[in-house]
């Protein structure tokens, strides 16, 4: 068998089911669907017994251990030359895994033998606005500075703009689309007990390996997130959190481009201190001697509102999007900011191990 798609599920059974019914769209068909339901309160047992004789799919069930864990627990059971990771949240177009296998084909044909891969997401027009702005959010130079490997495709777009194949040295795979080789997945002994950041953590270990990794911008998938701004925000500063505990794990692969979300909201929130300063000031002083003071820092949080409700607006097409990306960015940019300086001071300056600093969140 070519390939094992290994999906781990968490309490998301209507998420699963438009993921199998596209997969059932798929034109190459030596694949086989291994699902991991983690400990789910609402399992999707019934969604994957209504696809049972429409795809060679094995549906497990597991206590809850996070979805690295879970991803071991399939990857132990299947069967595939390539075990290809999956996001509950994706939904995958008629040819990704026909665009897998050519691109498979032409690394092959060009002498590269990739150890493990990676493609872009996007999002669908079916996606709500708040998804898609926050798909823009993730995805924007804006707010990410385009340290993402590939380009996701405007809202409204049925792809992401092609590029050019790329295999690099220090390319590193995402789960929510990552293919490993069976080989180098069993040999690294898969992920690691992290319950976030575990995805980069392997890519980190297989390029550290001296293991291939590519791009391929062809083999991309519409990828949903999170669907309201609340759960975007816990996602974002789990991240900012798992980017210190990462850098301990692997030192040096922190860049000034990991700090700028810490920055951004360190430089707001002292922005807004300034304003009220001058705001108090005006109430107990002369009103036009410190009105700049209380207007002046608001100037450019709102220049910054501007370039990403136009930014988002012109990719999406849509002004409703626009005005939601603002509220996605400042979630995202603050969200990681605040994990990256609470992990910052646990692990760095206070010096505590990584299950101790956060095993009331991360390791429960």
């Amino acid at each position: 068998m070519k390939y094992s798609l290994i999906i781990p599920v968490y309490n998301r059974p209507d998420e699963v089911k438009e993921l199998l019914e596209s997969l059932t769209r798929q034109a190459f068909c030596d694949y086989e669907v291994i699902i991991v339901e983690d400990g789910s309160a609402v399992t999707c047992k019934d969604v994957c017994d209504a696809y049972a004789d429409r795809l060679l799919l094995t549906y497990y069930y597991k206590d809850n251990s996070g979805p690295g864990q879970s991803r071991n627990y399939g990857a132990e059971r299947a069967k595939g030359e390539w075990l290809i990771i999956l996001d509950s949240d994706v939904v995958l177009p008629d040819g990704y895994l026909m665009a897998v296998e050519k691109e498979l084909e032409q690394a092959a044909e060009a002498g590269e033998e990739v150890g493990a891969f990676g493609g872009p997401d996007a999002s669908h027009p079916s996606f709500t606005p708040v998804q898609k702005a926050i798909s823009y959010s993730m995805t924007s130079f804006f707010t990410t500075g385009g340290i993402r490997g590939g380009k996701a495709g405007d809202a409204d777009s049925k792809a992401p703009k092609q590029q050019k194949r790329k295999a690099l040295d220090k390319f590193y795979p995402r789960s929510y689309n990552m293919g490993i080789r069976r080989e180098v997945y069993r040999e690294l002994g898969g992920f690691s007990k992290m319950r976030f950041g575990e995805d980069i953590d392997f890519s980190y270990r297989i390029v550290e390996a001296g293991f291939k990794t590519a791009l391929f911008p062809t083999a991309w998938v519409w990828h949903k997130r999170r669907t309201d701004l609340k759960k975007f925000f816990r996602q974002v500063y789990n991240s900012g959190i798992a980017r210190i505990n990462l850098e301990k794990r692997h030192p040096g692969t922190l860049k000034p481009v990991h700090a700028m979300p810490a920055l951004f909201t360190v430089g707001v929130a002292g922005l807004i201190l300034i304003s009220a300063v001058g705001r108090v000031l005006m109430e107990y002083d002369d009103v036009e001697k410190w009105y700049w003071l209380c207007a002046a820092p608001w100037l450019p949080i709102l220049l910054y509102a501007f370039l990403i409700c136009t930014d988002a607006t012109i990719r999406n097409r849509s002004l409703k999007v626009g005005f939601i990306s603002i509220a996605a960015a400042f979630t995202q940019l603050t969200g990681y900011g605040c994990g990256f300086i609470e992990a910052w001071w646990k692990r760095i300056v206070k010096k505590q191990d990584e299950y101790h600093a956060f095993d009331k969140t991360f390791y429960k």
